[in-house]
């Protein structure tokens, strides 16, 4: 029977952080290749994590992955995945700090022992609530954006499109939707939003499914009805791309 991982995911504002373990004696098999639409940043709670791209690799306490980048992983007990939408402010601020140089950057593992401590002791208590959850992550979010230079605001016309696509998710929305709900040809919008975010829409419209299935699932939702109410035709696609995005299955991850 194949490794399962057990946690909880919680999701704020422009970012998500999930902390997931395994039973003793166990270690997560290392993923599939897959990529993403967020910046990641790992930190291991119990042992080391490894993460692998096609041009190198880290292995120890802390690391960041740029967003679109593929890469692999593995953990030896438990894990802090931080997601943060790279279109938000600290998004474009960590995008642009930390990827100068590669897109796998190792942090501070000393600088980050505080939090690591107090995530690994709210996963150890039988009485952690999402709340707290929720608290921590805010509190990593908080040290990750100290002293950070101010990033570049996308342009109004992408701003717009960004506030107002999560609304209709559940609905079919193309690129030409968008173009005229700024006042834009199909083509200069493609083209705009490419060179604001970094990704096509159908791309990125895709990433914010999964994000509203992945917040559904975590209030307890199956993942027929979480798939379904984040506008995927069906549980298997949102398996899928869930699988392409995370190098693992759903149901591998089982909410505690």
């Amino acid at each position: 029977m194949p490794v399962r991982a057990f946690g909880r995911i919680v999701v704020w504002e422009g970012a998500s952080l999930w902390v997931f373990g395994t039973h003793p004696g166990d270690v997560y098999p290392r993923t599939a290749p897959h990529a993403h639409h967020a910046v990641q940043v790992t930190l291991a709670l119990r042992g080391t994590v490894n993460l692998y791209t096609d041009g190198d690799s880290y292995a120890g306490t802390a690391a960041a992955i740029a967003p679109d980048v593929p890469h692999t992983f593995q953990a030896d007990v438990a894990v802090a995945h931080l997601f943060v939408e790279p279109e938000s402010r600290l998004g474009r601020a960590l995008t642009g700090r930390l990827f100068q140089r590669t897109p796998l950057a190792p942090l501070d593992a000393a600088s980050f022992a505080d939090c690591i401590s107090r995530l690994r002791g709210w996963y150890d208590r039988p009485d952690r609530t999402d709340a707290q959850l929720i608290e921590l992550g805010r509190a990593l979010v908080s040290q990750l954006s100290e002293e950070q230079p101010g990033a570049s605001v996308p342009d109004p016309r992408v701003r717009r499109i960004l506030a107002w696509a999560p609304a209709q998710i559940r609905n079919p929305v193309s690129l030409a939707d968008a173009a005229r709900l700024v006042g834009l040809s199909s083509g200069r919008a493609r083209h705009l939003f490419v060179e604001q975010t970094g990704l096509a829409f159908r791309t990125w419209l895709l990433w914010l499914r999964l994000q509203k299935a992945v917040e559904g699932y975590a209030r307890g939702m199956t993942l027929t009805d979480a798939a379904l109410d984040a506008g995927f035709s069906d549980s298997a696609h949102f398996s899928r791309t869930f699988r392409s995005m995370f190098g693992v299955t759903a149901d591998s991850l089982a909410l505690l």
